[in-house]
């Protein structure tokens, strides 16, 4: 069997399937329609180990009232960090009871900690400056939460 070196055209198809893998793994996350006040956010659910540890990672775009929900197994002091994101992020970190515990600013491709100020059993990613635009703030109760699925 003879082998042949791998060619441009071979790369770059290798790459789109890899990349299109890639999105197609994302878009399967489970989406939740939560609400903050009397805005709808489509967030996509992070729950699972791999789906938290991926996040919003090589994302180019996301839609103005689309987001990410993190669904953590317990209620702690959870930090994000902006490492292969290439959207700049604003982060909610909120309680068991869905209300925000405090709101952090993130640009992209850091490795910068952005942490929870107590403990947190969810975080809510949405292009950055959205809760600011719309007045939502630390203490504010979000909706949909108790409809998420359960962490893994």
């Amino acid at each position: 069997m003879k082998i042949r070196p791998l060619t441009a055209r071979t790369w770059a198809m290798t790459a789109t399937f890899a990349l299109a893998g890639a999105a197609l793994a994302q878009t399967t996350m489970p989406l939740a329609e939560l609400g903050a006040g009397m805005y709808r956010i489509e967030a996509e659910v992070a729950h699972t180990f791999q789906t938290r540890q991926i996040g919003l990672m090589n994302r180019r775009a996301m839609p103005v009232h689309r987001g990410m929900v993190f669904v953590f197994p317990d209620e702690a002091r959870h930090c994000m960090w902006m490492r292969n994101t290439f959207l700049p992020l604003s982060v909610a970190f909120l309680d068991a009871e869905a209300r925000i515990i405090n709101i952090e600013d993130m640009q992209p491709q850091t490795e910068t900690n952005h942490c929870a100020a107590a403990p947190a059993r969810y975080a809510l990613e949405m292009n950055i400056g959205w809760f600011a635009e719309r007045g939502v703030s630390p203490g504010d109760r979000l909706r949909g939460f108790d409809g998420l699925p359960a962490p893994r």
